[in-house]
This record gives C-alpha cells, sequence and structure tokens, in this order.
C-alpha cells in the first residue's frame, strides 16, 4: 500500500473513469486519473469509453480553447488544424474494451498513447491502420471484427455499465471520476484537477478519511 493511502478496514478501492477517447475534456482528465492510480493501490480499475463521437459531430474549437486554458496537456498543430473534422471514437471504443478484455494491465497505457496519437499527431483512429503502430508497439492482436464500423458487442457491455452507472450518480454527463470503497461511492470533481492534477490525492484521502 502506497505511504499516503489510509488504511481503510480492508475494503476493496476501484476506480471508475467514463470518457471517449475524442474528447477533449476527458483527454485533459486523463492526467487526474493518472495521479490516482499512481497514488492508491486500487483492487479494480474500469476505464469505460461511452463512444459518444459517432461519426456525425465534432468537438468544437471553442472547447478544445477552453480545455488549453485549463489544463497543460499538449494539442499538437496538426490537431487543431483539422479540429473541426466530424470524429468517429467507436473504434476506439471497440479496441478498449478488447484490451480490457486480453489485455487489461495494459489499458490505461494504451488510452494514453492512443490519446497522444489523436490529439497531438491528429491521428483520426478511423481505420484499422490508424492503429497499426500502437498495436506492433504493444504487441497486440485484435482481430477484425474490433474495426468494423459499428459497436462490438464487447463495447455494448461497457455502454450498458456506464449507463448504469449514470443512473445511480444521476448524471449522463462525461468525463466522470468515481472511486469506490466497498459500497461507498466518491464522486471527483476532476475540472478542479486540471491545472494541478496532483492535487486530487489530498483531496481523494481526504474524501477516504471521512469514510473510515
Amino acid at each position: 500500500m502506497p505511504a499516503n493511502q489510509p488504511n481503510i478496514q480492508n475494503e476493496p478501492l476501484a476506480l471508475y473513469f467514463i470518457y471517449d477517447s475524442h474528447c477533449p475534456w476527458s483527454y485533459a482528465a486523463t492526467p487526474v486519473v493518472a495521479e490516482l492510480i499512481n497514488a492508491f493501490d486500487f483492487a479494480e480499475t474500469h476505464l469505460l469509453h461511452c463512444a459518444h463521437y459517432n461519426g456525425k459531430d465534432a468537438p468544437k474549437m471553442a472547447q478544445i480553447n477552453q480545455v488549453r486554458a485549463l489544463s497543460p496537456v499538449t494539442f499538437g498543430d496538426a490537431y487543431l488544424k483539422q479540429a473541426g473534422n466530424k470524429a468517429n471514437s467507436f473504434k476506439t471504443a471497440n479496441f478498449m474494451s478488447w484490451v480490457q478484455s486480453k489485455q487489461a494491465d495494459k489499458e490505461f497505457e494504451l488510452l494514453q498513447a492512443l490519446q497522444q496519437q489523436h490529439f497531438v499527431e491528429a491521428n483520426p483512429l478511423n481505420y484499422r491502420e490508424d492503429f497499426d503502430k500502437i498495436i506492433n508497439q504493444y504487441k497486440l492482436s485484435p482481430s477484425n471484427k474490433v474495426f468494423k464500423d459499428t459497436i462490438s458487442h464487447e463495447a455494448e457491455s461497457v455502454l450498458a455499465g456506464i449507463a448504469e452507472i449514470g443512473e445511480a450518480i444521476g448524471t449522463s454527463a462525461f468525463p466522470v471520476l468515481v472511486m469506490t470503497l466497498g459500497d461507498e461511492a466518491i464522486f471527483i470533481d476532476h475540472s478542479q484537477y486540471l491545472a494541478k492534477p496532483e492535487d486530487v490525492v489530498a483531496a481523494a484521502n481526504k474524501e477516504l478519511a471521512a469514510l473510515s
């Protein structure tokens, strides 16, 4: 157990992060998630892709500029030039659900790599070949069904889980960051930590201590 984590009666600690790989706010929230993963010994970590972008919409430039003003995450020039292009995150949702079932230990690292590809290198992640660099780097072997134009059965299961969480916390908005300790849930307002993600650790410890 990390030194800065309270000892809370051996209750299992879990983390839930609802995101979309093509969402700038989710990109900005990922460093907050990284701080929590590094600080706490989670029994389970659930990275849940909500597949919001379906090829009919795109993040607005005003939204991207808001993120840039609040967070130190990097947007590449190539991404900014094509930011108005419609986004489709279905294949990434399928890919991440496959990773979750086959290589869960690499899931968060792969999410970070995909975000680097998309937001810095302007990779749209629309076709199988767009994933080849990461597939080769991590020696992965996803099946062809991962790269179909529709949501896979595995990704559908993730969406069902997201719907349950949304009902429990009373919102369908994303990104969402929740820690659970046994049957208790702690909603973490990631927006408070975008500028200094490391500050989330002390806040989470305070919330956990209040439950002990």
